[in-house]
């Protein structure tokens, strides 16, 4: 719907950042269940159209944790554990959560960089994330 809105059609390659509002309440107590998460169905989607890199504000790309074990505890299902992260064990894709920032970015018009800090036998680690205008 939100690129609907915005009149956008999803190109390979194409970095997507979701702006859920959660990263104006990082350092809040309440900021691990800020946020609304994307689940698998909404992963694949941008997979499927090529994206493999994806960025969000909240503290996960998934569901806050305390509305996933809400869910799990009412239906019993392990999968909607994580299900946006293990969507990438059908199409890989890296994300980058906890960015900030990301509601004074227009919808499009810039390039995203990311530069990575490499760790040593870790499976994640933190990034530089900058948005490039052109002017």
């Amino acid at each position: 719907q939100e690129l609907a809105r915005i009149g956008h059609t999803l190109a390979p390659l194409e970095i997507v950042l979701v702006n859920t509002s959660a990263g104006t309440r990082y350092g809040r107590d309440d900021y691990v269940g800020t946020g609304c998460g994307m689940g698998r169905d909404a992963t694949l989607y941008l997979l499927e159209r090529g994206v493999r890199l994806t960025g969000t504000d909240a503290w996960s790309w998934d569901a806050p944790f305390s509305y996933t074990a809400q869910r799990y505890a009412r239906d019993h299902d392990a999968s909607i554990i994580w299900e946006g992260h293990r969507a990438g064990r059908t199409i890989g894709y890296s994300h980058i959560e906890k960015l900030h920032n990301l509601e004074s970015l227009p919808p499009n018009g810039f390039e995203v960089s990311c530069f990575p800090v490499k760790i040593h036998a870790a499976s994640a680690g933190w990034t530089r994330a900058v948005a490039i205008f052109e002017e």
